[in-house]
């Protein structure tokens, strides 16, 4: 028997870390860890012990008789990794040693964000043997949890399940949690650094980037960002509404976004009804009239940026054909050369994932996603509002070792009433802080904050997360990302190079309480917690989520009336 990785792989890791054999990568260590779909087991060297399914956040290790029917494909994807890869060789990460200054004190560490980058940067603090740590947690919002509660789709359930190691970290006994409190706004960034010794930035990429078309600012035109923090129950997207009349939707892009959205639209809710979507969207989607959304692809298949178990999930949604072209997923002469010098398991199984759908006969449903290559979205059309999308027929080339797709000429409008796009992620300047506008980051030296113009580091301060290598990787990335950077902020600390505060975190609570009355904190969240969950179990759903801060607020106010 060996054991097999499904679909909701989270890559953090935990599971290269207790293997006895060393039969799972890529590793942390390795080149490909960062750009990994996910994570494989090597049928050849698996042992069958077991450990690596104690530790995965998000059950998705399963041993190979178990797996249902539709998941055998996964055996075949673990074991075509290792036809084109050899594993690199795996060494120990040693954790730097640390001599607290003299008469330092406790180290005192500010983590803005409560996401997976920050939540992984806290506990890899507070975990450290031998060493005082006080971590205080600040996050905007009045809910912790950042990219789990508000990025990850509603019918991800098992990949939500990584929520559960965040959780401990914030009830840590050395954790303090500032919840709705915003910095540049309520604290300054020099506040922070006024009561710690270090402030560590994981505050993500919540900014969704632009097409730069004409038509883009029509209404019927929005970001998917935007899209997936309203159908999530984003409180800054409580009041957000789209046009839902149409009978089909475009969304631009094809990566794991796109087809999330993609699938929400036209899932339906009898699919999205057990799951923690907000109650406004389950709603609106319950009325809607799109049956057809059009995935759109600057490039050809091989580029295509959707992991191939996303692809595969696809496919398998209930009451949805997916319409691939046959022509469309023929290989190109460029990509086909690419892949004749180079080739690349991972992008020939998605390639041969995409082929069985382009084959497979339609079922007839009446919603459809359809996936389209080669084709870039000139203008949105239409007078007050989105009527259609202007799309340009692509070719690609070789320009400096990369495959780009050129205009050919040829062009054609796809009548649509909502066009998403869904191009990538950007993050947003931190107040006080130097920022990198080409690349939306905060500029940084392996987490270290530096000033672009002299390239010395700004005292004190780090970051972690998206906003420091911008949006790659997923979940549980994050969690190495933050290992680095802890491991430079403690050198640092060993260093002298830090200055000890001149408060500590009882001032730091009494200045939030000052600057922000309705701050709320870990009982605050773990009353919200509790209703929701007890509103989701009376509903059949996982938890039923508010969204408005005032009903937050009531809603801990009923529970420390009790």
């Amino acid at each position: 028997m060996t054991h097999v990785i499904t679909r909701s792989c989270c890559n953090d890791a935990s599971c290269v870390e207790v293997c006895p054999v060393d039969c799972i990568h890529p590793t942390p260590d390795e080149p490909g860890y960062t750009t990994a779909e996910m994570l494989y087991i090597d049928p050849d060297t698996c042992i069958d012990c077991a450990a690596c399914i104690d530790v995965c956040p998000v059950s998705a290790i399963v041993p190979d008789d178990d797996l249902e029917p539709v998941d055998l494909r996964y055996l075949r994807i673990n074991a075509a990794w290792f036809d084109g890869h050899e594993p690199g060789e795996r060494f120990e990460r040693v954790d730097p040693e640390i001599t607290p200054p003299e008469g330092s004190g406790p180290l005192r560490v500010a983590v803005v964000g409560t996401g997976p980058a920050a939540s992984y940067a806290a506990e890899s603090l507070v975990r450290r043997r031998g060493l005082d740590v006080e971590v205080t947690m600040i996050d905007r919002l009045p809910v912790p949890g950042g990219l789990i509660r508000h990025g990850v789709a509603p019918d991800h359930q098992d990949t939500k399940g990584a929520g559960t190691a965040l959780a401990r970290t914030w009830g840590r006994r050395t954790v303090t949690l500032h919840l709705n409190v915003e910095v540049g706004t309520h604290v300054a960034h020099a506040d922070l650094l006024d009561h710690h010794h270090a402030v560590l930035y994981a505050v993500g990429a919540p900014g969704g980037r632009s097409l730069g078309i004409p038509g883009e600012d029509l209404g019927g035109c929005a970001s998917a960002t935007d899209f997936v923090a309203w159908y999530n129950g984003h409180p800054d997207a409580a009041r957000h509404a789209f046009d839902l009349s149409g009978h089909r939707a475009v969304v631009v892009g094809n990566g794991n976004v796109a087809l999330d959205v993609a699938r929400i639209l036209v899932a339906g809710t009898d699919h999205l009804a057990a799951t923690d979507i907000s109650s406004a969207a389950l709603d609106a989607l319950s009325r809607s009239a799109v049956r057809e959304v059009v995935v759109l692809g600057r490039r050809g298949p091989a580029q295509a940026s959707f992991t191939t178990p996303e692809l595969m999930a696809l496919g398998d949604v209930e009451g949805v054909d997916v319409i691939v072209d046959p022509d469309e997923v023929r290989l190109d002469e460029a990509s086909a050369a690419q892949l004749a010098r180079e080739p690349d398991p991972v992008v020939m199984l998605k390639l041969e994932a995409l082929r069985e759908l382009a084959e497979r006969e339609p079922a007839g449903h009446d919603r459809r996603i359809v996936l389209r290559f080669l084709a870039s979205p000139e203008e949105v059309v239409g007078r007050d509002r989105v009527e259609g999308l202007r799309v340009a027929r692509t070719a690609t080339e070789v320009d400096g070792g990369r495959i780009v797709a050129r205009p050919t000429g040829e062009t054609s409008d796809i009548g649509c009433g909502l066009v998403l796009t869904s191009v990538g992620y950007r993050g947003a300047p931190v107040p006080g802080l130097p920022f990198d506008e080409r690349r939306g980051v905060l500029p940084n030296d392996g987490g270290r904050v530096v000033d672009p113009g002299t390239g010395e580091p700004v005292p004190g301060t780090y970051t972690a997360g998206w906003i420091k290598r911008g949006p790659s990787g997923v979940i549980g990335t994050n969690r190495w990302c933050s290992e680095d950077t802890v491991r430079a902020l403690l050198e640092d600390y060993s260093a002298g190079r830090l200055d000890p505060p001149a408060a500590g975190g009882p001032e730091f609570a009494e200045l939030v309480a000052r600057r922000r009355p309705e701050a709320l904190g870990l009982a605050a969240w773990k009353a919200i917690d509790a209703h929701e969950r007890r509103a989701g179990r009376s509903a059949g759903r996982p938890r039923v989520k508010l969204v408005d801060l005032r009903d937050m607020l009531d809603v801990v106010e009923a529970a420390s009336s009790r």
